[in-house]
């Protein structure tokens, strides 16, 4: 699956689908991102059964505040809606196929009954 862009108003849904979600939250301004964005298009060629997505902090900064990102670029994994990793700074390349090969063996009952969803503290 080529990699994509995406907008606040998509990303919920997008990282809640069931599989593998890798998000690279970037700008353009930050020379670490444009490198690390190559790095990124590769590995997704790498891993067609992935979805691989970024999110440009400077055209949504509402959307990166509340991912908690303080610099970029910065790497978010979602594994059937769960966030298993989230890193500033950028990987070479072997290493995103590390960590791709680490989420793909994650037991994710463990993980869920490890990690509980927080409790909402609003109700909607």
């Amino acid at each position: 699956m080529p990699m994509t862009s995406l907008r606040g108003a998509d990303f919920a849904s997008a990282v809640a689908a069931q599989g593998i979600v890798l998000v690279d939250v970037r700008t353009s301004r930050s020379g670490s991102s444009r490198a690390f964005s190559a790095v990124f298009e590769a590995a997704a060629g790498r891993h067609p059964d992935l979805r691989f997505v970024a999110v440009d902090a400077d055209v949504e900064p509402v959307l990166a505040a509340e991912l908690g990102v303080r610099s970029t670029p910065t790497l978010m994994v979602y594994r059937d809606g769960v966030l298993v990793f989230a890193e500033p700074g950028w990987l070479p390349g072997d290493s995103v196929d590390l960590l791709v090969a680490t989420v793909r063996d994650l037991d994710m009952a463990a993980v869920r009954a490890t990690f509980p969803a927080p409790i909402e503290r609003y109700p909607r």
